[in-house]
């Protein structure tokens, strides 16, 4: 279950005996002398920024995540809570009090030294008035945070969080430099086994090997993101050698021509994707929910799939991805019935020829799907025009400002429920049924509590259909079958190379 994650003490050592052979772990013998040192890592979308602590792009941790910056706590390719910055910590029995002891001799890029100060710097900034973290409502259950010495941080809650060392792994939980904070967004730094080295907006981005990283050293000595969002080039750039590996490649129907490939293999495997279609609760008319069903009944979620994904993929009735140990299997409440839909936009007074917006940013999936569900609404007497919008546009204007009457997008951030009791969330749902759900499983560690709570939060969005649950995609990475180390799943929006080494 996803609450056994959150077990109460777990000593460093616990890491070694999970992690199996990396390169934290390995002995240099383990891979070759003189073995290739260099990566090219194709990514579909471009980060709008660097830090993690203020943007929610999938882009961000993509490029960061274990390679620049670092936690107390980090999640395995599995989605297991590992230690990281804090070599081990213990809960107390009321769940309000989390103490974290810290590895010794680490160092930021800048040169500043990791103490308790800097855990307390970066926490109570991310949960401040103000605050532009996309997670702040976590941080803000934070009352305070003593520091007994330089490597002993104790963190004390308003009121216990079962979920709280699991959110201590995520992106937004960065631990940063205070001498540097101000920089990150162009020129991040971190603790991590990777430096930043250079950025050139709309084609690469390079990292180089941390010479003075706390933990063991990486094999690889640099790696270059580059930013190809077209599938056939980016298929091409693999074909040729130009680039080594592309994570969660775009687009589905050009991976046969990687088939039979002596080179490049395409590794399957899972990451919490969820599509959806994200419809403004605050606008007329989806503030009635007959409006957001009927566009849910208009809308054949199994001919969706298999035109944008071939088949490949989950209907989803919840925002829960089949890879989450609470994930359940619901009902379809509102199933595919354009004759019902008319009927249900009729009752609630929505007019023939009424006119929406469907804005989607610039990637396959959210292309694709927007192109059949406006087909599919307008069936049912609904004009729809599709806007296209670059994604820093989309993350200002839709995400960040929830302009917009509906949107495709895919959330793929691991076991994010709770963004539904968030204020303010760009599709502006509100419930206190769901409040009240959420609190309750928020405040209780029991492991099969949990996991009922969070059924019924599922059951209860299935109901109140805020968005339109689309479906969830498996992983597909093409690689070149030399290459070690990359995670064929993707627990968390995350493409750590610390691990990453080529075979001899």
């Amino acid at each position: 279950m996803f609450a056994e994650r959150l077990m109460k003490t777990l000593p460093i050592f616990m890491a070694v005996l999970t992690a199996g052979c990396s390169a934290l772990l390995c002995p240099a013998s383990a891979r070759a002398e003189g073995a290739r040192d260099t990566l090219s890592i194709g990514l579909a979308i471009e980060p709008p920024g660097l830090d993690p602590t203020r943007g929610s792009s999938e882009a961000i941790g993509m490029v960061t995540y274990g390679n620049i910056y670092e936690g107390l706590m980090r999640l395995n390719e599995h989605g297991a809570l590992r230690p990281l910055l804090a070599q081990n910590w213990s809960v107390s029995s009321d769940g309000l009090i989390n103490d974290f002891t810290l590895h010794n001799g680490v160092h930021f890029h800048d040169g500043t030294e990791l103490t308790c100060e800097s855990v307390k710097f970066s926490l109570l900034r991310a949960g401040a008035m103000g605050s532009t973290n996309p997670n702040r409502a976590v941080f803000s259950r934070i009352a305070d945070i003593s520091c007994p010495d330089s490597l002993h941080v104790r963190i004390r809650l308003h009121h216990p969080y079962g979920s709280f060392l699991y959110q201590l792994a995520g992106n937004d939980a960065a631990i940063l430099s205070p001498a540097s904070v101000d920089q990150n967004i162009s020129h991040p730094v971190g603790t991590g086994p990777f430096v930043f080295d250079e950025w050139r907006r709309g084609d690469h981005l390079t990292l180089r090997r941390n010479p003075d990283y706390w933990g063991s050293k990486p094999a690889l000595n640099s790696v270059t993101f580059r930013f190809m969002p077209d599938p056939l080039s980016a298929s091409n750039a693999l074909l040729a050698g130009e680039l080594d590996a592309y994570p969660s490649f775009p687009s589905r129907e050009i991976l046969s021509r990687f088939s039979g490939n002596r080179r490049l293999e395409v590794v399957r495997g899972s990451f919490p994707f969820k599509a959806i279609l994200a419809l403004n609760n605050a606008r007329r008319p989806f503030n009635d929910p007959r409006v957001r069903q009927a566009i849910a009944q208009a809308v054949d979620r199994k001919a969706l799939i298999q035109a944008v994904a071939e088949s490949d993929a989950t209907v989803l009735q919840s925002h829960m991805a089949p890879d989450d140990p609470d994930y359940v299997s619901l009902p379809d409440r509102y199933p595919y019935d354009p004759e019902h839909a008319r009927a249900l936009l009729k009752e609630a007074g929505v007019s023939p020829g009424t006119h929406l917006t469907l804005t989607f940013p610039p990637i396959g999936y959210a292309r694709d799907s927007s192109e059949l569900i406006a087909a599919y609404l307008e069936q049912v007497g609904l004009t729809v025009t599709l806007q296209p919008v670059e994604w820093p546009a989309w993350l200002g204007r839709v995400y960040g400002q929830g302009q917009f009457d509906m949107t495709v997008i895919a959330h793929t951030e691991p076991h994010d429920i709770n963004i539904y009791d968030r204020t303010p969330v760009y599709f502006h749902y509100h419930s206190p049924v769901f409040h009240d759900l959420l609190e309750q499983y928020e405040a209780t560690a029991d492991t099969a509590r949990r996991h009922e709570l969070s059924v019924q939060m599922q059951e209860q969005l299935a109901t109140d259909e805020p968005n339109v649950y689309l479906f969830s995609i498996p992983r597909q990475t093409v690689m070149d079958r030399r290459i070690r180390g990359i995670w064929a799943n993707q627990p968390i929006a995350g493409f750590p190379v610390a691990d990453v080494f080529w075979a001899p």
